[in-house]
C-alpha cells in the first residue's frame, strides 16, 4: 500500500472519531456539566500525548510554553462553544455548523494576513450562508442558540489554525501541541470548580464517553495527525476532514434517529458543497485530468 493511501486512511479513521465526538459529548454532558467535561477531556489526553511523545517536553523552553498558552487560549474558548453549542442544538447541525471553519480560514486569511481570497473561495462563502439559514432559521427567522455557538466555535478554530500556522515556524511543533493540551484542561478545571461541582465520572455511560473523547478523539487524533499529514497532500486533507459533519449526522441517525427536515437537508448539503469548493483545487483536477487523458 503506498504511503499516501496508509496516511489518507489515518486521516479518515480520525475524521470518523470526530464525528463520532458530537454524539459523545452530547451524552457526556447527560451526566457531567460542561467545564468539567472539557477539563477531563483535556487532562487525560495531555498525559497519553506527555507520554507518547515525553522526550520533545524535556526540551521545553519558555518560548514554546509562552505560545503554547496563547494557543490553549484560543483553543479553550473553541471548546467552550463547541460543548455548550452541542448541548443546545442537535448532533447533526453542530457537525455541519462546525464544518464552516474551512470557509472561514481563508476569509480570516485575507483580512488579517493580506491574502486575497480566490474566486471560488468567495462561491463557497455565499452557499455556505443561504446553507446555514435553510439548516438553523425556524418559522420565525431566528437562529437557535446553540447554533450560534457552532458558528462562533467554526470562527474561533479558523482563527486558531491560522495563529498555529504562525507560531509552529519558531518552535517546536509536537511540544506546542502537546503542552495546548495541558494548558486548555488546565483552564477547564479552574472554570469548572468556580462555576460548577466538578466531578469524576460516576457511570459506565458517562466514563465510556469521556474516555473515548479523551484517547480516540484528542490525544490519537492529534499523534495521528501530525504523522499522516506528513505523508499527504493539504488537498487531501481537507477533503477528508469535510466528511466529518456527514459522519456526525450518520451517527445521530443510527444511535438517536434524529433526522432533519427536508429543508435542513438541503441546507446541509450547501454546507458541504461550500466546503468542498473551498477545499478542491479545481485548476490541479483539470490539468490532472487532461494530462491522463493525453497519456
Amino acid at each position: 500500500m503506498k504511503i499516501q493511501l496508509k496516511a489518507d486512511l489515518m486521516l479518515l479513521m480520525i475524521t470518523f472519531f470526530w464525528g463520532a465526538s458530537i454524539l459523545l459529548t452530547k451524552i457526556g454532558l447527560d451526566y457531567i456539566q460542561g467545564y468539567n467535561l472539557i477539563s477531563l477531556r483535556f487532562i487525560i489526553a495531555f498525559l497519553l500525548s506527555g507520554i507518547v511523545f515525553y522526550k520533545h517536553l524535556i526540551k521545553t523552553d519558555f518560548k514554546t510554553v509562552k505560545y503554547a498558552f496563547t494557543l490553549a487560549s484560543i483553543l479553550f474558548i473553541v471548546y467552550v462553544f463547541a460543548t455548550f453549542g452541542t448541548k443546545y442544538t442537535s448532533v447533526s447541525n453542530a457537525g455541519f455548523l462546525m464544518s464552516l471553519t474551512v470557509v472561514f480560514i481563508p476569509v480570516l486569511s485575507s483580512i488579517f494576513l493580506k491574502q486575497r481570497p480566490e474566486k471560488k473561495v468567495m462561491f463557497g462563502i455565499v452557499l455556505a450562508i443561504v446553507g446555514i439559514g435553510l439548516l438553523t432559521l425556524n418559522s420565525q427567522l431566528k437562529i437557535g442558540y446553540g447554533d450560534i455557538l457552532c458558528i462562533l466555535c467554526a470562527l474561533l478554530y479558523a482563527v486558531h489554525i491560522i495563529v498555529t500556522g504562525t507560531m509552529t515556524k519558531h518552535v517546536n511543533s509536537i511540544t506546542l501541541g502537546v503542552l495546548q493540551l495541558g494548558f486548555v484542561g488546565l483552564f477547564s478545571i479552574i472554570f469548572s470548580m468556580f462555576m460548577e461541582t466538578p466531578k469524576l465520572p460516576d457511570t459506565s455511560e458517562s466514563w465510556f464517553s469521556i474516555l473515548a473523547l479523551s484517547i480516540f478523539c484528542t490525544a490519537m487524533a492529534f499523534i495521528v495527525q501530525i504523522t499522516a499529514q506528513q505523508y499527504t497532500s493539504p488537498t487531501h486533507t481537507g477533503l477528508i476532514f469535510s466528511l466529518e459533519p456527514v459522519f456526525s449526522a450518520g451517527f445521530a441517525f443510527i444511535f438517536t434517529g434524529e433526522t432533519l427536515t427536508f429543508k435542513g437537508y438541503l441546507g446541509a448539503t450547501l454546507l458541504l458543497l461550500s466546503v468542498l469548493i473551498a477545499e478542491l483545487d479545481f485548476k490541479s483536477l483539470l490539468k490532472l485530468n487532461y494530462k491522463k487523458n493525453i497519456e
